[in-house]
C-alpha cells in the first residue's frame, strides 16, 4: 500500500510540478544573474583556494567538499545507470540541463545563506534556508517546517537510500546472502559514519576534503579507460543521447517513464541545486564576501553532473553493454565494468559506491545536524546530540536492507517538498542575493578583493555579520 501511494506521489510531482519549478526557477535565476554560471566560472575555480581566516570556521575548499560529499554519492554511480536503463540515453541530456540551469539557482540559495549565517559561541558561522527563511520572508513557521523535512530528506530518506545503495553494489558476488549480507554491510557503514559524525562537523569536513578528491579522481581515470577502449562507440553514443532527448512522441506518450522525467529526477537527485542543502554547508564558511561562497557551490553542481555523472554515463554507454529495464540499478555498472575489466570491474564497482555512499551519509548528516541546531535555536545538549546521532547511525544500519523502489521513491517525495518550500524563498529573497552579486562584481572591476557590507546593498535585515566591525576582523 505504502510502495502504491508513495510510488504515485512521486509520479505526480516529477510530471506535473518539479519540472516547471526547476527548469523555469533555474532559468528565470539565470538570466536574472546575466547567466552567472558562464560569467564567473573563472572566479569559482580562483576563490576555492582562499583559507579560512577562522581556524573554527571550515574554508572554502572545506565546504565545497562538504557540499560535493553529499552531492557526488551512489546517486552519480547507480542513479545515472537508473535513469539510462528506464529512460534511456536522452536522460544523460536533461540532466545536463538541470546542472546547467541549477547552478544559478545553486548560486542565489548559497548567497543568501552566507548573507543570513548566524555566528555561535565561539564566533564561528552556520545557517543555512532555515534560517534565511525566517529572518528574509519573517516566516518562523515556514522555516521549522523546512528543517524538519530536510532532516526527513537527509538524515532518513537519503541516507538510508545511500545505504541501500552500497548493500544493492554487492548483491552480485556470489557470497551475498539476501538475509544476511545487507546487515553486515549496514553494520560496516553504521560504525564507520559513527566514527566521523561523533567526531562533530570539523571532524566531517575532514573526512570529505580527504576522500572526496580522491575517490573522484581515481572514478574519472577509469571511466576515461573505458572511454579509449570504446572510442567507435563515443560518435553513436551521443547520438542516442540527443535524439532520444528529443523523442518527443515517446515524451509525451508516457511522460512518467520518459528520458525527461528520469533525468530530472536523476539530476536533482545527483545535483540537489535549488533543494537547499547545499546552502547549510556554504553558511559554514569564512569568507570576505557572500558571493564567493555561492561561486564555490554553483561549482559543486557542475563537478557532481557534468564531471561525474557524465563520467558514469559515458562509461556505461560506450561500455558495449546496452542498457535495460531489468539491469537497472548497480547491475548495469556491474555488466558495463565487468565486460571491459572482468572480475576487477566488479571489484573497483563495489569499492567505489562504498566509498561515494560513505562520503554521501556524513555530508548528508551534516546537514541534518545543522537543522537540529536551528529547530533548537542553538541550545542543543550533549544528550539531545547524542541521542541524535545514534538515530543517524540506526538509520544507515537499517537503510541498507530496503526495497529497491520504495528507497528511490520516498526519497524523491521528501526531496520534492523542500524543492516546493526553497525555490519560492529564494524566489521572493532574489534582491539581496542580486545585489550582492552586483556588489562582489563591481568591487572585482575596480581591482579588489571583495570585501561585503550589508550596508553596501541598504540591507534592511539585521545579521549576525557584515557589519562594520566585521571589516577589522575579516583584515586580521
Amino acid at each position: 500500500m505504502y510502495a502504491k501511494l508513495i510510488g504515485s506521489l512521486s509520479g505526480f510531482l516529477y510530471t506535473y510540478l518539479l519540472p516547471i519549478l526547476l527548469i523555469g526557477g533555474g532559468l528565470y535565476f539565470s538570466f536574472k544573474s546575466k547567466f552567472v554560471q558562464l560569467g564567473l566560472l573563472g572566479e569559482s575555480i580562483r576563490v576555492i583556494g582562499e583559507p579560512s581566516k577562522d581556524e573554527k570556521s571550515l574554508s572554502s575548499f572545506q565546504a565545497l567538499m562538504v557540499s560535493t560529499a553529499s552531492r557526488v554519492g551512489t546517486g552519480n554511480i547507480i542513479g545515472v545507470s537508473t535513469a539510462i536503463c528506464l529512460g534511456g540515453a536522452g536522460a544523460v541530456f536533461w540532466m545536463w540541463v538541470v546542472a546547467f540551469v541549477g547552478a544559478a539557482s545553486a548560486f542565489i540559495e548559497s548567497t543568501l545563506a552566507q548573507i543570513y549565517k548566524k555566528r555561535d559561541k565561539e564566533g564561528a558561522s552556520y545557517g543555512g534556508p532555515a534560517y534565511y527563511i525566517e529572518d528574509g520572508l519573517k516566516n518562523k513557521a515556514l522555516g521549522i517546517t523546512f528543517a524538519i523535512l530536510l532532516i526527513l530528506t537527509y538524515m532518513v530518506g537519503f541516507n538510508m537510500l545511500a545505504a541501500f545503495n552500497v548493500n544493492s553494489a554487492f548483491a552480485t558476488y556470489d557470497f551475498y546472502n539476501a538475509e544476511i549480507t545487507p546487515y553486515i554491510i549496514g553494520g560496516i557503514l553504521a560504525i564507520l559514519a559513527a566514527y566521523s559524525i561523533f567526531g562533530g562537523g570539523k571532524k566531517l569536513s575532514e573526512v570529505a576534503s580527504l576522500l572526496v578528491p580522491i575517490m573522484s579522481v581515481i572514478y574519472i581515470i577509469v571511466a576515461l579507460v573505458v572511454i579509449i577502449k570504446n572510442i567507435s562507440l563515443i560518435p553513436a553514443m551521443f547520438v542516442d543521447i540527443f535524439t532520444q532527448a528529443f523523442d518527443f512522441k515517446a515524451i509525451f506518450g508516457g511522460f512518467t517513464g520518459s528520458a525527461v522525467m528520469y533525468g530530472l529526477k536523476r539530476g536533482l537527485y545527483s545535483n540537489e541545486a535549488g533543494i537547499g542543502s547545499a546552502p547549510n554547508a556554504a553558511a559554514s564558511a569564512d569568507v570576505s564576501h557572500p558571493v564567493k561562497q555561492g561561486l564555490v557551490q554553483m561549482l559543486s553542481v557542475y563537478l557532481d553532473t557534468w564531471v561525474i555523472c557524465t563520467a558514469t554515463a559515458i562509461m556505461l554507454l560506450a561500455s558495449g553493454v546496452a542498457p535495460d529495464p531489468e539491469l537497472a540499478g548497480a547491475p548495469y555498472n556491474v555488466a558495463a565494468l565487468t565486460h571491459n575489466f572482468g572480475s576487477l570491474g566488479q571489484h573497483f564497482l563495489a569499492f567505489s559506491i562504498f566509498l561515494f555512499g560513505f562520503t554521501t551519509l556524513i555530508g548528508n548528516y551534516f546537514y541534518a545536524e545543522a537543522n537540529l541546531v536551528y529547530l533548537l535555536k542553538g541550545d542543543v545538549s550533549k544528550g539531545v546530540l547524542t541521542a541524535f546521532r545514534t538515530v543517524a547511525v540506526l538509520l544507515i544500519f537499517i537503510g541498507a536492507g530496503l526495497e529497491f523502489g520504495v528507497a528511490w521513491d520516498t526519497a524523491d517525495v521528501l526531496m520534492a517538498a523542500m524543492a516546493l518550500i526553497n525555490i519560492p524563498a529564494i524566489f521572493a529573497l532574489q534582491k539581496p542575493a542580486i545585489d550582492c552579486l552586483n556588489d562582489y562584481i563591481k568591487q572585482k572591476k575596480a581591482d579588489k578583493d571583495p570585501v561585503f557590507l550589508a550596508s553596501a546593498i541598504d540591507l534592511k535585515d539585521k545579521t549576525d555579520f557584515w557589519q562594520e566591525e566585521d571589516i577589522t576582523h575579516t583584515a586580521e
